[in-house]
């Protein structure tokens, strides 16, 4: 696991940019807040509010995302005051938590935008219940989370805005659905009753922390489709916490609240919640405890019991997650995995379609918007199939039929992308194979993912290996073959459900 964090691959170095311009963007929020004359808890609070902006605004496009971005405050700002008056009132509190919660879930169904607008909904929430926010406080936070948000942007949209010079970035959404078929409408039931499980065990452990349990149930939901993606998650969630705390302690205890070093160990965890997100969320997970074991130092109350609870408390909330998506309109692994699996074969398809009339001549046709689709649609296969392919799970041959899959699903996106690659070259040749290839291609695509065919029914035969000197042709002969052979793993026993059954 350790060793996936660093070796994983880093297109472009996308991930260590955008660790970096993290720290920046979040950096000069601080050190703007400061110079404002805010205080300590303000500046943590436009601090969050940064980071979260980084973090979560994923629009396909840099205009979007400054949207998105500005709208932030329309959400976060009657949120922040809704929890901070309703602090001395409990029961009130904990059911517009909980509202909130559900309403955030249900906002994915908006794609990005939403999914990012219900993310700050839900932390502005969160942050007066971790800071212990009064309606007196409230101007100072609103100005605090202005500035903070104008800072970052300025990094984000002016100083280092790297994805002006990439292709749109692609986002997957989940198809759609009416009323309980769709599953942002099943995620927003199931995180509402988590939250509910979540915030009475949070509240049996302490009267005071309960929110932590609350917090751990929804950031379990956030990016997960189906039951078994969010108990892998919710494991790996706590796993995170458990290793993040005695390291957290082991660093940030001799530091005694001292503020140049905490800044430095909450910048170093900055990066590490970046640089691991797409790789690895156990030690997302764990930079995000060793950075929340630093604040808790620089506001004078970090205690080894405290951090303890904060465990018990992130173990509460995975396991609220865990018996709602079990016991509450469960949305089952294979059916996700199925989804995203067909859409991946497609736009397999649709790539390979465009770079050969690329090839042919075509000055109009451009594959690589569908090359940057087809990562981001293999990035969702991998996380559906997380649950099969987990160490831990006891269904060895679904387990292998998965693995089975990733790899050969792997192998069509390296064709491709050299396909593409061949077609970027205004010098190569324009072979009338090609033509014949690419059917072949469209009608091993149509035989794996044709939803009424009898199993194995039309499955291609896997074709003899080829020595081919033309390159678009070899990739062609490679992209046959793993489609080929993905049939046997996906026309398999139903039983054991994938594709095709």
């Amino acid at each position: 696991m350790l060793k996936r964090m660093f070796v994983s691959p880093d297109p472009g170095r996308l991930r260590l940019r955008s660790g970096l311009r993290a720290v920046l963007g979040i950096g000069l929020a601080v050190v703007v807040c400061g110079l404002a004359g805010h205080s300590l808890v303000a500046a943590v609070t436009g601090g969050l509010a940064a980071l979260l902006a980084l973090f979560t605004v994923l629009d396909a496009t840099v205009r979007d995302q400054a949207i998105t971005t500005a709208l932030l405050p329309a959400v976060g700002f009657p949120v922040l005051a809704l929890a901070a008056g309703l602090h001395d009132h409990p029961l009130a509190r904990d059911a517009a938590f909980l509202a909130v919660m559900g309403l955030g879930v249900y906002a994915r169904r908006w794609g990005p935008r939403g999914h990012s607008l219900g993310v700050f909904a839900f932390m502005a929430f969160f942050t007066t219940q971790f800071l212990h926010t009064l309606p007196g406080q409230l101007p100072e936070l609103y100005s605090a989370v202005a500035l903070s948000l104008l800072a970052s942007s300025t990094v984000r949209f002016g100083l280092w805005c790297y994805e002006r010079r990439l292709p749109a970035a692609a986002v997957p959404t989940s198809a759609t659905g009416k009323g309980l078929a769709r599953a942002t409408t099943r995620q927003a039931i199931q995180a509402t009753v988590g939250g509910a499980i979540a915030l009475a065990a949070g509240l049996l452990l302490s009267e005071q922390r309960w929110y932590w349990a609350v917090g751990a149930t929804w950031w379990v939901f956030v990016n997960t489709a189906s039951r078994g993606e969010t108990l892998v998650r919710g494991f790996r969630r706590v796993l995170g916490t458990l290793i993040g705390i005695p390291i957290g302690l082991a660093v940030v205890v001799p530091l005694h609240g001292a503020a140049v070093p905490s800044a430095v160990v909450v910048a170093i965890s900055v990066f590490g919640i970046f640089y691991t997100a797409a790789v690895s969320y156990t030690w997302m997970v764990f930079s995000v405890t060793v950075m929340a074991g630093t604040l808790y130092g620089l506001l004078g109350v970090l205690d080894p019991a405290l951090l303890v609870l904060r465990l018990t408390e992130t173990g509460a909330g995975a396991l609220g997650a865990m018996l709602a998506v079990l016991l509450v309109l469960p949305v089952t692994t294979h059916a996700t995995t199925d989804a995203w699996i067909q859409r991946a074969l497609r736009c397999v398809h649709a790539c390979t379609a465009e770079a050969a009339a690329r090839l042919s001549g075509s000055t109009t046709a451009d594959p690589a918007p569908r090359i940057a689709e087809l990562e981001a649609l293999l990035g969702r296969v991998r996380m559906s199939l997380a649950p099969l392919v987990h160490p831990l799970s006891p269904l060895r041959a679904r387990k292998a039929r998965a693995g089975q899959v990733l790899a050969l699903l792997d192998t069509c996106a390296r064709e491709v992308r050299g396909l593409t690659s061949v077609a970027a070259d205004p010098e190569a040749s324009q072979d009338a194979r090609l033509a014949a290839a690419c059917w072949r291609v469209e009608a091993s695509v149509e035989a794996l993912t044709a939803p009424d065919l009898p199993q194995r029914a039309g499955v291609p035969n896997i074709p003899p290996h080829q020595t081919v000197a033309e390159p678009a042709l070899a990739h062609l002969h490679g992209l046959e073959r793993a489609l080929a052979e993905l049939a046997a793993p996906l026309h398999s026993d139903p039983r054991a459900p994938l594709i095709g059954v």
